[in-house]
């Protein structure tokens, strides 16, 4: 019977459609244990790019094994509703059309919104399940959705009623692209050659130059002090004395504080409190005014007096020339200076700016979140970002949470006047301000709400409680499904999100009483329990994928050319926690090749099945070794995605498949051309193909699915994903290790005949020294089937004239029909001798290691030792057929 070539467009829809048919990811609370993820959630604007493909395909392992495990598997999707990106979207469409944000009003904007949400929100989600994400769909969430933004005005007020928020001007980042706050950790740093102006700030009544060094010339006309260093004896004379501002001439003091570094440009700074925090600080300790010379846009206020209305960068320009015109320029120099840009909008440099912003008091919030991450209550993994997340939350600062925007969860914040109430809804705040305002006859048209909506990463931090509905009365699935298992993430939202939900945890759940309705223990209060950082995806040449250099392949295309279990393969293939992963398309086209040999192979075994006759078969010892070579891959398997180290057991399970599995064992028991298979052999080979795919299943899905639903009759809604991970059993070392030297035998056979460009259908007579007969008389019949033997047969005596090998120290002869090059010979046995001696020094070397011999495990100081002593006598063999040519 042929076998079609195998298609995985038409494999990957068919099995798709039958799981969301069949309900295969629901999850439903029971008496399992659960194993939760939830997903990052990605933002509605998305689409699907190498990041995605890598960080959901690692959670697809983990939960589709999980639920092989028979634990109640739940992955959780939905997708955030990105303030900033998605305001900016919908700003930008409406302007096509002529249309203003401001001109239509809230309401109306939010329409607009919702309705690009609607049209254009589902399409990274429809793009997971191409690549095969096995989320429990009925559970898919969005972060404004209603009981999530009551979940967040919940929490606002919870933490206004603690202390935690409160309303101040301050300096805050502003994007003067999008016209919002930005926090501390939504500023990308930056390198870049700046300028550095000497500007000459004239005394009061005096001919003589204060020379000030800055970099933001365009910002003078805020000026309002300038300031030396109390202890600069260049300076004292000046104490208290005024100059004039260049270009508007107001006169401004000149301080002293503590703050001034002497040895940076001249040791005077021009303090501008509205437009850098340090200075800011400063004016607020000297009691200066405030100039505010910038508009939200970025142009020049008319509190700047002098180019009014003109973008702040023009005017940098124009306001040197105009000193220089004016002889107030000193010099200008080169330097190379740390400039914040937006992480939304990475073009658009970020502006210290005083403004009136909600803000959550850290310090205390923090503190539980540091302690149960440094004890290990919580694993980061890889280990190393443990100290990044502890230096960044000793050192946070307060959190500017309000966001100048529309889109978003506007803050619970009504005003009354300059006045103000927090409440949880509108009818609260009514009631809320008739008491405080000591006024029964208001009315919710006298009260206003805060404008403001919430940052994203607010709501986003509950993530783990709200998908679960943590925050409502009937907390059973909350209770059922919290703390998830792990989280899987990049590093670069450590701060943005991994430590918020860390702190939200800790924070919030102590309230959530348990099921019986017992207090909550500190150990439940975790969001999840481990936290698996993925590293960033590189190409081949370490350079990060963009589209300006048009190294960013699209996954949709990458799954249409290779299959998504061909993808999956290749992005897993190279890819260790917390590393980056340097991505090629041969890596793709690796798994693509991978599926085709499985495809293949099952092919193979499918004929044998055609034909299979009840006999004896000789292959019992074959059973042995591939049982227990079995047994030995899934322990490995096992322990390897026990510790995260993903992609090294999808390489170990690829060499099992490829080479033990199809190269070895199924050559070893194929049939001779034109025989039948035994009844016995096939049986055994098909239970074996069937862990085989149980475990490959949770890294390639889609053909795993088809081949198993092919090995025997299944009964609707019957899916792999739903069948038992298999258990390793106990095995026989011995017959492992006679199963790996015949293999080691076969493979010297064969490499003497390539060599020696041996035809196949040629019969050679091989011999082996008498000996260590045990560690291949098990397997004679297969080496003489598969080295294409006519015997092997045992001496007292080396046979002059043959090519030899060794293995185990065991020494084997093959007599071929032609004369052996005796130079060549011996030039490829001092080869050969020079290479186990360099091997030997090497395990010499590492046994010799204290800190090794002591750390390692009791087998693999065992494993080591072995080595020595096949070296040891690999080398004494060796010597020995050299003395003898």
């Amino acid at each position: 019977m042929s076998r079609k070539a195998y298609n995985p467009a038409e494999v990957e829809s068919k099995w798709y459609q039958y799981w969301m048919e069949n309900k295969v990811f629901r999850s439903i609370p029971d008496d399992r244990e659960a194993y939760t993820i939830v997903i990052p959630p990605p933002n509605v604007t998305g689409i699907l790019h190498m990041g995605h493909i890598l960080n959901n395909t690692i959670q697809d392992i983990l939960i589709r094994r999980a639920r092989m495990l028979g634990k109640n598997a739940c992955w959780v999707p939905g997708t955030d509703h990105a303030a900033i990106a998605t305001e900016s979207k919908v700003v930008n469409l409406l302007r096509e059309k002529g249309i203003s944000k401001g001109d239509i009003g809230r309401e109306e904007f939010l329409k607009h919104c919702f309705e690009w949400k609607d049209k254009y929100g589902g399409i990274i989600i429809d793009q997971l399940k191409k690549m095969g994400a096995s989320c429990d769909w009925d559970r898919e969430r969005f972060t404004m959705e209603p009981k999530l933004n009551t979940a967040v005005t919940e929490i606002f007020n919870i933490w206004y009623e603690k202390g935690y928020i409160y309303r101040d001007w301050k300096i805050v980042n502003w994007d003067p692209k999008a016209q919002t706050t930005l926090s501390n950790e939504e500023v990308l740093r930056k390198e870049v050659q700046s300028n550095l102006y000497y500007v000459k700030y004239k005394l009061l009544d005096s001919e003589d130059f204060v020379t000030v060094a800055t970099t933001r010339p365009e910002t003078i006309m805020g000026d309002t002090a300038i300031c030396v260093h109390p202890d600069d004896p260049r300076y004292q004379h000046l104490h208290g004395k005024k100059v004039l501002v260049p270009m508007i001439n107001r006169e401004v003091p000149i301080i002293c504080d503590d703050y001034i570094d002497m040895d940076f440009g001249t040791g005077v700074l021009k303090v501008t409190p509205a437009h850098d925090t340090n200075d800011y600080e400063i004016g607020q300790r000297h009691q200066l005014e405030i100039i505010d010379v910038f508009n939200a846009d970025g142009t020049i206020s008319e509190a700047g007096q002098i180019f009014v209305g003109e973008d702040r960068f023009i005017v940098r320009k124009k306001v040197a020339k105009l000193l220089e015109e004016k002889e107030l320029l000193l010099k200008t120099e080169q330097l190379t200076n740390n400039v914040g840009y937006s992480e939304r909008n990475a073009d658009t440099v970020v502006e210290p700016r005083l403004s009136l912003q909600w803000f959550v008091k850290m310090d205390e919030i923090v503190k539980p979140a540091l302690e149960n991450v440094l004890n290990d209550e919580i694993q980061i993994l890889p280990n190393k970002f443990k100290n990044v997340y502890k230096h960044w939350l000793e050192n946070i600062r307060d959190w500017p949470i309000s966001r100048q925007l529309w889109w978003g969860h506007q803050i619970p914040v009504w005003y009354y006047g300059e006045e103000f109430v927090v409440a949880r809804s509108e009818e609260e705040a009514l009631e809320k301000a008739r008491l405080r305002f000591s006024n029964a006859t208001l009315q919710l048209s006298d009260l206003k709400q805060d404008n403001d909506v919430l940052d994203t990463w607010f709501s986003s931090m509950l993530w783990p409680i709200s998908v679960f509905d943590g925050f409502e009365e009937d907390k059973s699935e909350f209770n059922y499904y919290y703390p998830t298992n792990v989280l899987v993430t990049g590093w670069d939202i450590i701060f943005f999100w991994v430590a918020r939900m860390i702190f939200a945890g800790y924070e919030f759940t102590p309230t959530f009483p348990l099921a019986d309705g017992s207090p909550r223990p500190l150990e439940l209060q975790k969001p999840f329990k481990d936290v698996y950082f993925t590293g960033m995806v590189r190409d081949n040449q370490r350079r990060k994928m963009s589209k300006s250099l048009g190294n960013s392949p699209d996954p949709l295309q990458l799954i249409a050319d290779y299959g998504a279990d061909g993808v999956r393969f290749g992005m897993m293939s190279c890819s260790s926690a917390g590393n980056d992963l340097l991505f090629d398309d041969k890596l793709c086209d690796q798994g693509k090749k991978f599926s085709n040999k499985i495809w293949n192979a099952f092919g193979l075994v499918q004929m044998w099945a055609e034909n299979a006759e009840s006999k004896p078969n000789q292959n019992q010892h074959t059973f042995a070794w591939f049982e227990a070579k079995l047994n030995e891959m899934i322990v490995s398997v096992d322990k390897s995605l026990e510790e995260y180290r993903i992609s090294e057991a999808l390489m170990n399970l690829y060499n099992f498949v490829w080479n033990d599995f199809f190269s070895t064992y199924l050559e070893y028991v194929k049939p001779n051309y034109g025989d039948s298979q035994d009844k016995e052999t096939l049986d055994k080979t098909l239970a074996y193909f069937e862990k085989v795919l149980q475990v490959l299943h949770p890294f390639m899905p889609f053909i795993t699915e088809e081949l198993w639903q092919e090995l025997s009759p299944r009964t609707k809604g019957e899916s792999i994903n739903l069948s038992s991970w298999p258990k390793a059993e106990n095995f026989d070392v011995m017959e492992l290790s006679k199963g790996e030297y015949s293999k080691e035998i076969i493979s010297a056979i064969r490499d003497i005949r390539l060599k020696n460009k041996v035809k196949n259908a040629d019969k050679l007579k091989a011999y082996v020294l008498e000996g260590n007969e045990e560690i291949y008389e098990d397997f004679l019949g297969t080496i003489i089937k598969l080295g294409g033997l006519e015997s092997l047969t045992k001496v007292s005596a080396e046979i002059s004239g043959a090519e030899s090998f060794i293995v185990k120290g065991q020494q084997f002869f093959v007599e071929l029909s032609k004369d052996i090059d005796i130079d060549a010979k011996r030039a490829e046995l001092q080869k050969e001798l020079d290479y186990t001696k360099g091997f030997v020094l090497s395990v010499e070397k590492k046994l010799a290691n204290e800190r090794f011999v002591q750390g390692a495990p009791e087998q693999v100081i065992a494993n080591e030792r072995q080595k020595l002593a096949d070296g040891l006598a690999k080398i004494k063999l060796l010597e020995e057929s050299l003395q003898a040519l």
